[in-house]
């Protein structure tokens, strides 16, 4: 999920082949480095004194480094079994990955501290998005805080491509992003506890001199 998902009939092994090939082609993808707002997600995560979080679209482990090193087990659900084998390679098997799609969650009926999604929420339909939002909310502990980071339109891709339906483009043939603004955050996040809604900068890709896009940051807490 960094920024692309498709779309289309058999759309859930459409998912598995896109992903898989594109971990297989790419390997680790977006490189080594932590997303900037993983690093700020787990430094957050530690003040609170968290001990166990849950990284829906694990991929290959790059967001969990920051957690793991602030003290915090880490599990992670991924789509691609050749991400989890570059995880593995990584951080052995400190990690527990359940693979499979985000859109069938839960995978197990445990409750974490912390949930922290990069770059996922966007890539999915209206309905999917209500599913995996309530499920990760039901992940929760009480007092547990969730932080999900989607594209947002200030973004240069915004508005590009065909347009499918409201605030949602179809960027590049069979890739469909969703683009959110304050007012639909408000409108699916509002009954789950929603409490910080901010703007952070992301480089596209790990390596020196890339391009920056404008994320959306979204904090809930289970009260």
């Amino acid at each position: 999920r960094e920024i692309a998902l498709c779309y289309g009939i058999g759309r859930r092994s459409f998912m598995d082949e896109f992903w898989e090939k594109s971990f297989q082609e790419k390997g680790a993808m977006w490189g080594a480095a932590a997303a900037v707002s993983a690093v700020s997600a787990a430094e957050m995560f530690r003040e609170k004194e968290y001990k166990e979080i849950l990284i829906p679209g694990i991929g290959y482990g790059r967001n969990a480094g920051p957690f793991i090193h602030a003290g915090m087990k880490v599990a992670g659900i991924e789509i691609s079994e050749t991400a989890i084998h570059l995880l593995r390679g990584s951080f052995g098997s400190s990690i527990n990955v359940f693979q499979g799609s985000v859109t069938e969650m839960p995978f197990e009926t445990k409750t974490y501290d912390g949930v922290f999604s990069f770059a996922l929420l966007h890539l999915l339909s209206q309905p999917e998005r209500q599913n995996f939002i309530q499920a990760c909310y039901e992940q929760l502990k009480r007092g547990g805080t969730m932080i999900f980071t989607s594209i947002a339109e200030t973004a240069p891709m915004f508005g590009t491509g065909k347009k499918i339906a409201d605030r949602l483009y179809e960027t590049r043939p069979g890739v469909r992003l969703f683009f959110y603004d304050y007012q639909s955050i408000r409108e699916e996040f509002g009954s789950v506890g929603l409490t910080n809604l901010k703007t952070i900068i992301e480089p596209a890709h790990s390596d020196s001199g890339a391009p920056e896009l404008d994320f959306l940051w979204i904090e809930c807490i289970k009260n």
